[in-house]
């Protein structure tokens, strides 16, 4: 469920020009970064580029995974 909340013109603006470069919804880009802020401070050690990273393969069509195979000991 939606709900309206105020946000700043700039952060909308900037939510907006985001959203088009990474194909969200102004919405969905800025819980996409909320998110982020969200798991880059409960993980403070990990880089911020990792978490991003990682949420957003989280997102992707697990049909369109690769498999881990792990190597063989020699």
């Amino acid at each position: 469920m939606g709900m309206p909340v105020r946000i700043d013109d700039l952060l909308y603006e900037q939510a907006k020009n985001e959203a088009k470069l990474e194909h969200r919804t102004i919405a969905g880009q800025i819980e996409f970064w909320a998110c982020v802020g969200r798991a880059a401070i409960d993980n403070p050690d990990l880089p911020v580029d990792f978490v991003v990273q990682a949420l957003a393969s989280m997102k992707e069509p697990r049909s369109d995974a690769t498999p881990f195979v792990p190597r063989t000991r020699t």
